[in-house]
């Protein structure tokens, strides 16, 4: 055997290694794919997502299906190999891990930020889809999320609307602040809450944060409603991207007949207090599936529409929703006449 082949013959087992490390390192990016798809007129662990108490509600035919992406967690080790099988496929993708997430996010401040966003995204779109039907609605300042172990840790509950703490009405978050910082050390604040049409009296005790009182909760804008309206999701699901779904699935249970006509539609987009659909990430892996999932009709955000054009469609119509209300009226459009002339992408490219 030559001095060349024992050579070669060593060097066999370190390419494959050095192949092998390559393929397994853990490289900055962000895998997204296809993720699930969810009616919200159906149910969930045996009761309605979309739950009204207080006003007639009607339950018909059809599906309006939020849509979702699995995306890699922020301290997943991304390889080669999983980057190469996303880039090729014309159904993931692939970004920049600081793209998607800021140096140093933890799986629980993801996490965390998750349940804000899915808090202030159902409140939205409740109060939108109310006000499209003539309700009225006045905003309030709420709990978005209660920290776990600090004092407020079950004794207050995401979506409480505060009336008033120690006496002061609360009408904006400065409100909440100020009198909690004007707490003497180990003294308890009174609040006044409203919570699923129901008020309350809670104390919370305050305790030192970096020299400063806290109770523990994260403060937004939120809504007193006419009646209680809540949305039941998979808490595991995060994110304000479902806004324009769940408004239109609040709208479609407290109005007669089957606001799409019996057929399936989907679609994604946030909903702003003023109605208006913003844009969302992963608009492409959405459109795949919702069309894996039997959708025929597909509202996209307006800022997402030239990317909406590049995905797999097939024969599913893609459909700019603009507002809440604009979707309402495609949808209705579409139901009496499937050839409609509906609002397109095309006119944003």
């Amino acid at each position: 055997m030559t001095q060349r082949t024992i050579a070669a013959l060593l060097a066999v087992p370190l390419v494959v290694a050095l192949l092998v490390a390559a393929g397994t390192q853990p490289l900055p990016y962000v895998t997204y794919e296809p993720g699930l798809t969810v009616d919200v007129l159906g149910e969930s662990d045996g009761g309605e997502i979309v739950e009204v108490d207080g006003e007639q509600t009607y339950r018909d035919d059809g599906q309006l299906r939020m849509t979702t992406v699995f995306v890699s967690r922020p301290n997943a080790d991304v390889s080669l190999l999983e980057v190469m099988k996303d880039w090729l496929s014309d159904e993931d993708a692939v970004y920049p891990y600081d793209a998607v997430y800021e140096e140093g996010t933890t799986d629980e401040e993801n996490e965390t930020e998750g349940a804000v966003d899915m808090v202030t995204s159902q409140d939205a779109a409740t109060a939108i889809a109310l006000t499209e039907l003539g309700y009225d609605v006045e905003p309030a300042v709420e709990v978005l999320y209660v920290t776990e172990d600090t004092p407020a840790d079950g004794r207050l509950q995401a979506r409480d609307v505060f009336l008033s703490a120690n006496g002061t009405p609360i009408e904006e978050p400065q409100d909440l602040v100020d009198v909690v910082q004007a707490t003497e050390p180990g003294e308890p604040v009174t609040f006044r809450v409203l919570r699923k049409g129901e008020e309350r009296t809670v104390q919370v005790v305050p305790e030192e944060v970096d020299g400063s009182p806290q109770v523990g909760v994260r403060l937004g804008t939120g809504f007193t409603f006419p009646f209680d309206v809540s949305v039941n999701i998979d808490p595991n699901i995060g994110g304000p991207s479902a806004g324009l779904m769940f408004s239109l699935a609040i709208y479609d249970t407290l109005t007669e007949g089957s606001l799409t006509g019996g057929e399936v539609v989907a679609g994604t987009g946030t909903i702003d207090p003023e109605g208006n659909v913003g844009p969302i990430g992963g608009i492409q892996q959405k459109v795949v599936g919702a069309r894996d999932a039997g959708a025929r009709l597909f509202l996209v955000p307006p800022d997402n529409c030239a990317d909406a054009l590049g995905a797999p469609n097939e024969d599913m119509r893609l459909v700019r929703a603009d507002t809440m209300h604009d979707a309402v009226e495609a949808i209705q459009d579409w139901v009496e006449d499937p050839d409609a002339k509906l609002p397109s992408c095309e006119d944003v490219k």
